[in-house]
């Protein structure tokens, strides 16, 4: 299993923003330091929910700090950004760290963030496939050009080449797409590329999503081994305490005063009502699905969730306590504790 810090740059009520992205940066250091594989980044516009609101810029910075660390966005909200840009930026990660670069992207909300800008609600119903495609031809072609829609424009040379990595692996970034709807796990699947399913979704959910992912990539043609190993990553949140009390306890005094500073910002382009959900109820649902307690507790939690969905990579929010002191230990425990017993 490959387990990894999923890092929401949270601004929890009564701290800064400066403070939160020092949380982040650490969380990457402790991370290393405890042999996790990977950190995964949000990425948030004008909402203490997370103040990072460049998943690239800051994943940039992390693999400069880091030598060993997979970094992800988790994820690029694609229709607030140029696909060629995206790509340019992906490309010049890919090559300047040896490949320990995932580009993850998704559609987003409707958020004022498509008013700002200058995308509108078509980028966010209806032009994000044609988006990615541009995006993915970008990685892969040496010339690219494109013949209208929302981005038209002359074919220009590729520069960098992901491709011309050094010391890659691959030749070419991962990508991962964040589904949530049977529509958007369709999308991913027609083009081969892997999930990143959210933490708000139980086992039952996830596998039932994987299970449509591969009827779906089976369908389109993909190979066996692509459809096999397609590397989808659950994310989640994980709390660890000497008593499963003690880890519940703490996220439940944290968790439901940043959801609701958070999600409250939240602001829809057109004025569409969006229902938020209760902040301590959705505390407690995150508790029960995801491996909160003991170490021995996620241990089992993480095997389950392996055995029931396939998936074998996860990205696990760990600074839900919303203290630097306790995030760093939290994520100790998590590379100490819990991934050398999971193989």
């Amino acid at each position: 299993m490959r387990v990894g810090a999923f890092v929401l740059a949270a601004q929890f009520p009564g701290q800064g923003q400066g403070e939160a992205l020092h949380r982040a940066v650490r969380t990457a250091d402790v991370a290393e330091e405890a042999g996790l594989d990977s950190v995964w980044l949000a990425e948030h516009h004008f909402v203490p929910y997370g103040v990072c609101p460049s998943a690239v810029t800051l994943a940039a910075l992390l693999l400069g700090r880091t030598r060993r660390l997979r970094v992800g966005t988790a994820v690029s909200v694609l229709p607030n950004t140029h696909p060629v840009a995206l790509g340019e930026q992906t490309a010049l990660l890919h090559l300047t760290s040896g490949g320990r670069f995932t580009l993850g992207v998704g559609r987003g909300g409707p958020w004022v963030d498509l008013e700002v800008f200058g995308g509108g609600l078509p980028a966010y119903e209806q032009e994000f496939p044609d988006s990615l495609d541009l995006l993915r031809r970008w990685l892969a072609e040496p010339r690219v050009g494109s013949a209208g829609g929302r981005y038209g424009f002359r074919e220009v040379a590729v520069v960098p080449r992901p491709s011309e990595a050094l010391d890659a692996d691959t030749t070419r970034p991962e990508v991962i797409v964040a589904c949530t709807s049977p529509a958007s796990v369709r999308m991913a699947a027609e083009r081969g590329l892997p999930m990143l399913l959210g933490m708000h979704c139980g086992d039952e959910e996830k596998a039932a999503m994987v299970a449509l992912w591969r009827e779906t990539a089976r369908a389109a043609g993909h190979p066996a081994d692509t459809v096999r190993n397609a590397g989808h990553v659950s994310a989640g949140v994980c709390q660890l305490a000497d008593r499963t009390a003690d880890a519940r306890e703490t996220l439940l005094k944290a968790m439901p005063g940043w959801f609701r500073l958070g999600l409250d910002a939240h602001v829809t382009i057109d004025g569409r009502h969006r229902a938020m959900r209760d902040p301590v109820a959705y505390t407690e649902l995150l508790c029960d699905l995801h491996p909160v307690g003991t170490p021995e507790l996620a241990v089992d939690r993480l095997a389950a969730t392996a055995e029931r969905t396939g998936i074998t990579r996860f990205a696990l929010l760990t600074e839900g306590s919303g203290d630097l002191a306790s995030t760093e230990e939290n994520v100790r425990r998590l590379g100490n504790e819990v991934v050398p017993r999971l193989g």
